[in-house]
This record gives C-alpha cells, sequence and structure tokens, in this order.
C-alpha cells in the first residue's frame, strides 16, 4: 500500500529532470507509525545515557560488564558516531554536549596502542564532525577545525606517488604500515574529503581521495569494474582476485555512485563504473535460491569459481542498486534492488528473534560452494530447507545494512510493507536485545536467550537507529535528493541534482586482468562486538 501528500509539483519536475530525484514524490508515512518513531528514539536515548553513566569519552559501551571497549582509538567513537543522530532526533541536550567533547578531541596521538584506519576514522570521526557541522549550519566551526587537524594527519597515508593510501598509520610518528590494503579502505574517502575541501577551500584533500578512486577504477578486474578486493598501494596493483558485495568490496562499490551524486562531477568515470559493476553483478553474482526463490548476490574468488555466501554487510546493496538505479533512470537496476531487499529481508524474517546473522550460504542450481574445507552442516540444510538461507555466523552485532536497504526501498516505493518490516525490528530489538545497562548484541539470532555479546557498536547509533527512526520520519526530512549518506550513515548536504549521471554506457575493457598473488592482506578494520564474537575478518581466498 501507498500512502502520499498532495504536493504541487512543479512541471519541470516530470521533464528528464525527474530522472535525478531518488524519493517518491509526495510520499507520507501514516500516523499510526508515529508510536515506532518515538519508540526508536527511547532505544537511543536508553543506549546513550548507559554510555554516559558507564563508557563516557571511551569508543563503546560494554554493556553487561558495565564498562567500556577501546575500538576506535580511544577518542570517544560513540559520542562522535551519534551527534547527527541527535540532531535529526531533535534530541539537542545531549548534543550540545557531544558537540563540546568532539570539540576537544586530541586526535595528535591515539589513545590507545593501535594503529589509526584512515578508512574507519574518516567515516567515523570525519563523517560525525562534517556531518554534524552541515546538520547545525555551520555554526559550529569547532568542528570543521577538528576535521580539518583529523585529515591533516591521515593524509600522511599517501607516501611519495603512490596513487593508493596504505590503510593505517601510526599517529605518533605519521608512518603507515606497508602492506596491501583493500578497495573498500582506499575507495571510501571521496564523501567525506570531498565535503572537507568544500567547507576549507583545499582541494589537496578531494585531489588525493579521487587519485585512489581513479587509479581502482582504471585497473583491468576479473569482471568488468568488478574490482578485487586487496590492492598494494607500493606497486598500485590487485592483489589476488577475490570480489566480493560484502567486507574489504562493499562500500567502494556504494562510493562510485555517491560520489557522483554528491559532487554532481561532469567526469563519467564514477558513475559509468558503478553502472559497469552492477550490469556484471547481475551477470554474474547474481543468482537464486532453490528453495524460495530468494535472490542473493554471490562472491567470486580468484579460481574464477562462484562461493554463494553472502553477509549482513553486504546487505546493503539492495539500497546502492535502488539509489544508482534511480539517478540513472534504470528501471532494471531498480527490479533487482528491489529483489536483492527482499532476500536480505528473509534473514532477518526467517530467524527465531527477528533478527538476521552476520554471514549465511545459499544453495543454487549451480551448487553450494562457500570455500575450500567448507562443509554444510545436517542443521544448516535443515534450516535452508526452510527458509533458503542458513547462518554461517550467528551473531548480530548491531548492524545496519538490512535495515539500511529496507529505508532505502521504502523512500525509493512507498510501498508500507517496508514500514511494517521496521516495525518487527524494533519490536525484535526490544524483546532480544534490550537490558537495563544497553543493547547488547546476541551470539545467535536463532537461539533466543542463547547469551548476549558485551559490546555495543557506536554505529547502533550512527546507522542502525538512524536509518530505523527516518524509515519512521516525515520523508520530506532528511531527504535522499538533498542529502547524500557516507557507509556511517552520515549524511552531507547535496547540490539539487543532475539530469542524468554517467553517460549511460557500460565501459568496455582496455586490457586483460592478470592475476597477482601477493602476500595476504591484514584483518579488514573491525570492532570490539567483532573480536568479541570471533567473526573473522579476513578474506580466504
Amino acid at each position: 500500500m501507498k500512502v502520499y501528500r498532495f504536493v504541487p509539483i512543479p512541471f519541470l519536475l516530470f521533464s528528464t529532470t525527474y530522472a535525478g530525484l531518488v524519493q517518491e514524490p509526495e510520499l507520507v508515512v501514516p500516523p499510526a507509525y508515529a508510536a515506532f518513531k518515538a519508540e526508536v528514539v527511547d532505544i537511543f536515548t536508553h543506549s546513550y545515557l548507559a554510555y554516559k553513566e558507564y563508557a563516557w569519552s571511551h569508543d563503546n559501551l560494554a554493556p553487561l560488564s558495565r564498562s567500556f571497549n577501546e575500538g576506535r582509538n580511544g577518542w570517544g567513537a560513540t559520542i562522535v558516531d551519534a551527534m547527527g543522530t541527535m540532531k535529526i532526533m531533535g534530541l539537542e541536550t545531549l548534543l550540545e554536549e557531544a558537540i563540546d567533547y568532539a570539540s576537544k578531541i586530541d586526535f595528535s596521538d591515539s589513545k590507545t596502542p593501535d594503529r589509526v584506519s584512515i578508512f574507519e576514522t574518516t567515516i567515523r570521526y570525519l563523517g560525525g564532525l562534517l556531518s554534524t557541522y552541515e546538520l547545525t549550519d555551520e555554526k559550529y566551526p569547532a568542528l570543521l577545525e577538528q576535521a580539518r587537524k583529523l585529515t591533516d594527519k591521515m593524509a600522511y597515508g599517501w607516501v611519495g606517488e603512490n596513487n593508493v593510501p596504505y590503510g593505517f598509520l601510526n599517529f605518533t610518528n605519521n608512518e603507515p604500515q606497508v602492506t596491501v590494503t583493500n578497495i573498500a579502505e582506499a575507495g571510501t574517502l571521496t564523501l567525506e574529503w570531498e565535503t572537507l575541501s568544500k567547507h576549507t577551500g583545499n582541494k589537496t584533500y578531494e585531489d588525493l581521495v579521487l587519485r585512489s578512486v581513479r587509479h581502482i577504477a582504471n585497473l583491468e578486474a576479473p569482471l568488468p569494474a568488478l574490482a578485487p578486493v586487496w590492492i598494494d598501494p607500493t606497486t598500485g596493483s590487485f592483489s589476488g582476485g577475490y570480489i566480493t558485495w560484502g567486507g574489504g568490496g562493499d562500500s567502494y562499490f556504494e562510493y562510485l555512485i555517491k560520489h557522483a551524486r554528491l559532487s554532481n562531477t561532469d567526469d563519467n568515470l564514477y558513475a559509468d563504473t558503478w553502472l559497469t559493476a552492477i550490469d556484471s553483478s547481475i551477470k554474474h553474482l547474481l543468482k537464486t535460491s532453490t528453495v524460495g526463490n530468494h535472490t542473493y548476490l554471490a562472491d567470486y574468488d580468484s579460481d574464477q569459481r562462484l562461493r554463494f555466501t553472502s553477509s549482513h554487510l553486504a546487505c546493503f546493496h539492495g539500497g546502492n542498486f535502488l539509489y544508482g538505479g534511480r539517478l540513472l533512470n534504470n528501471q532494471t537496476i531498480i527490479d533487482v534492488g528491489l529483489r536483492l531487499v527482499d532476500g536480505c529481508w528473509n534473514t532477518y524474517a526467517s530467524t527465531a528473534t527477528g533478527i538476521g546473522p552476520e554471514s549465511f550460504g545459499f544453495i543454487t542450481e549451480e551448487g553450494s560452494y562457500t570455500g575450500p574445507s567448507d562443509t554444510i552442516t545436517d542443521e544448516q540444510l535443515d534450516f535452508y530447507n526452510k527458509t533458503g538461507f542458513y547462518p554461517r555466523s550467528t551473531a548480530y552485532i548491531h548492524r545496519p545494512e538490512v535495515l539500511e536497504s529496507n529505508f532505502y526501498a521504502w523512500r525509493v516505493t512507498g510501498d508500507t510493507k517496508y514500514l511494517e518490516r521496521a516495525v518487527s525490528a524494533v519490536r525484535s530489538f526490544n524483546k532480544y536485545l534490550r537490558i537495563p545497562s544497553g543493547f547488547p548484541g546476541v551470539w545467535n539470532v536463532n537461539q533466543p536467550g542463547g547469551g548476549l555479546i558485551d559490546d555495543m557498536e557506536s554505529f547502533w547509533f550512527a546507522e542502525t537507529l538512524k536509518y530505523l527512526y527516518l524509515t519512521f520520519d516525515d520523508p520530506l526530512h532528511i531527504s535522499l535528493d538533498e542529502w547524500v549518506f557516507n557507509t556511517e550513515a552520515q549524511p552531507f548536504k547535496a547540490p539539487p541534482p543532475k539530469p542524468s549521471y554517467g553517460s549511460g554506457s557500460i565501459r568496455e575493457p582496455t586490457g586483460t586482468f592478470k592475476l597477482k598473488e601477493g602476500p595476504p592482506g591484514p584483518a579488514f578494520s573491525d570492532s570490539p562486538g567483532a573480536r568479541i564474537a570471533n567473526i573473522p575478518n579476513r578474506i580466504r581466498d
């Protein structure tokens, strides 16, 4: 069912300019869902007040032990990550306190022995500072100055003539960890760094990150525009040939189209590379389960073999297909995006808690292979035969991606089934995660009462609860046609959309991909929750 408001619409909206709009026009949330918006605010405040009481100034709350975990260099990731959501929810008292704290963080050195992840620091800290600066109408110049200081340190990730930055830095001496990185960490910087350039007038920031993305996009890939995970900044070459929309690959693909939209660039490289990656994904990775006909994207390994596995992280792809499909006015991509959204929602709807697992496998007419020595247990097979997927890693650690894509699906289609799915998630979180001292993760989404994980991620505030809140909120508030979300759900103010993005043409290969095996890359940037739950954060190619 769709519900619309009556709004006079200029004639131009029905011309070619409409192709650049993402949201369904005149959309309105039925009044019955207002109570669930209030419930999301309650979840946020319950979680954040517990953080304030037991973990203030630290990265994450450990809700079971009523202590804290450090995962993002001890700078108070939860505070900075949560600021934008506070503003959107109207929590002004909490926001003022958080801005005061964020304005005084000493980013000159890590407060923990850990190296600094350029990727994580960009999407959480830099993204949080700049998004809040824009959401508050640029009233807090200290946030911009903090963003500048922090990014000046991260710029040491580019060494010499390297186009691609190293992934981790020692902030004490500004020396990078010289090893391979992955395309997500090297290619998920554009939105934040170009926003910093916009506000400071210093083009160096955007020039650095665009240099990295252009380099990756112009390398020959195993499948057209589907860059493999690992890349060596020293040589500028890919290392291995593993392709995934999950961890290590995910947000590189996400940012190709989002950079095109946020910048309104006339350089077709980014939108055309995204379109080519989507085309390749539909041709080579898009698969349907033998039970339930659910749609998923498979991985593709260095042996040119499909792996029928996916993850909560990868489930952002449905929303990304919808977003780009609307920008390019491509109904085929939109239709596939909706199928992907439904497939990922099935991983929520089919578990005993109504919450989806960290990773899952599926079986197609082409087989069930997920990797060397992997086998499907009798328990997993039984679950698959009932649901069309089976959990591989059963934990839930506050991931947002399924609800992120659900939010996009609602804003793009106006179908109230997506509101009902959000309601289901709110009820499940309150029933299975809520304790007096916060919202911990769960060890097994298919075993209610099977144990809780002693961590509450900063992206719970930045992403999961923001997407849920905005699903129930007025669609004109933080409209997808006025704001572009970074991969941490920090919104950046966008210019009016162009009539179209890219040339509309698939990029043709100019050479042949040659597999180069290199040393295994470092573990992906992970989190305390992932470490506690023993969630793998390394590709096994």
